[in-house]
């Protein structure tokens, strides 16, 4: 059974820095996407950043230059570190999983999710 765990979210002022981790266990697919997603109340969930197996790495152009996700595939935990916060960054954030190729941002792509980490950015 595959399961993702988040952790890492909280309240934070404009300007500052959070590090989200998603610990998965389970997943035993040798090619695969990983990627965060959120959603801020009252809008849709979105997608953040995206990593494949193969380590490239693909960015919402809301968050490129201040967000950077990452793979351990020995600790199998997924990382995205989050600097210059803004507040339309608030949001509940998760990660999700799939088998495949092609690690894009389209949220119906993905069937492995976790629970999700509330992030909150204010002054």
């Amino acid at each position: 059974q595959v399961q993702l765990v988040e952790s890492g979210g909280g309240s934070v002022q404009p300007g500052g820095s959070l590090r989200l981790s998603c610990a998965v266990s389970g997943f035993t697919d040798s090619r695969y996407c990983m990627a965060w997603f959120r959603q801020a109340p009252g809008k849709e969930r979105e997608g953040v950043a995206s990593i494949g197996s193969g380590v490239y790495a693909n960015y919402a152009d809301s968050v490129k230059g201040r967000f950077t996700i990452s793979l351990d595939n020995a600790k199998k935990t997924l990382t995205l570190q989050m600097n210059s916060l803004k507040p339309e960054d608030t949001a509940m954030y998760s990660c999700a999983a799939r088998g495949g190729y092609g690690c894009s941002l389209r949220r119906l792509e993905y069937y492995y999710w976790g629970q999700g980490t509330q992030v909150t950015v204010s002054s």
